[in-house]
């Protein structure tokens, strides 16, 4: 029960990250893989190079260079400021902005795919129709992209989870605020406290097998139902 105690305010905090990180990410990223699938222009792949950086860039990068874009000399300390704060740095705001950048290729990838998946086809049907833009897309792009929104959201929240170089680079270890369940992991081994990494460790990798079990799953059956 102690180490239950101990645990659950990293457990809240991780899931409240990758919850918010994900639908942010959806958001931005849904118009972002829209612009990348359907754009012509010829610097569309530097955007895209751009949003896949995270991708093979190491954490610890990413994190120190938002370290300093946040913390209290940065742009980010600036609009801190705006909110009587001196930084965004050691705060869930600041995890957040992070896990949004480290985490976007994630989700922007399998929606681009998804809207490439899709082709002109259905869309010039619906043109001629006389819908919209804008009502093709809602009514036509995204129902048939369904299986890529669902891959960016499991991989996206699933990635956040498993966060830990850019999480401890821009919010340090302090408990209840920016101590999520990777930087336990961490903070246990570190303390030679080794059952209790071990059921953390274990338990994400069980999480980790789930989220990509349930995945492969649902993306069979919708790909059943859209045939």
């Amino acid at each position: 029960m102690q180490f239950w105690g101990e645990l659950w305010p990293a457990v809240r905090l991780t899931l409240e990250l990758a919850t918010s990180t994900v639908l942010l990410l959806l958001l931005v990223g849904t118009p972002i893989a829209w612009w990348l699938a359907r754009s012509q222009a010829r610097w569309k792949e530097a955007v895209a190079t751009i949003v896949a950086l995270p991708l093979v860039l190491p954490p610890t990068v990413i994190g120190f260079y938002l370290l300093l874009f946040l913390g209290p000399y940065g742009p980010g300390g600036a609009v801190a400021q705006l909110f009587d704060m001196r930084t965004f740095a050691f705060t869930f705001e600041g995890l957040l902005f992070g896990s949004v950048i480290y985490s976007m290729p994630f989700v922007v990838q399998p929606i681009r795919n998804a809207f490439q998946a899709v082709g002109d086809r259905p869309l010039e049907v619906a043109a001629t129709l006389r819908a919209s833009p804008w009502s093709a897309f809602w009514t036509v792009a995204v129902p048939l992209a369904r299986p890529g929104f669902l891959t960016a959201a499991v991989l996206g929240f699933a990635h956040t989870v498993g966060e830990f170089g850019v999480v401890l680079m821009l919010g340090g270890n302090i408990p209840g605020q920016t101590r999520t369940i990777s930087v336990a992991i961490y903070d246990y081994v570190n303390t030679l406290r080794w059952t209790e990494a071990h059921l953390i460790a274990g338990g994400m990798v069980v999480f980790s097998f789930a989220a990509i079990l349930a995945m492969f799953v649902l993306e069979k059956r919708l790909s059943r139902l859209r045939d």
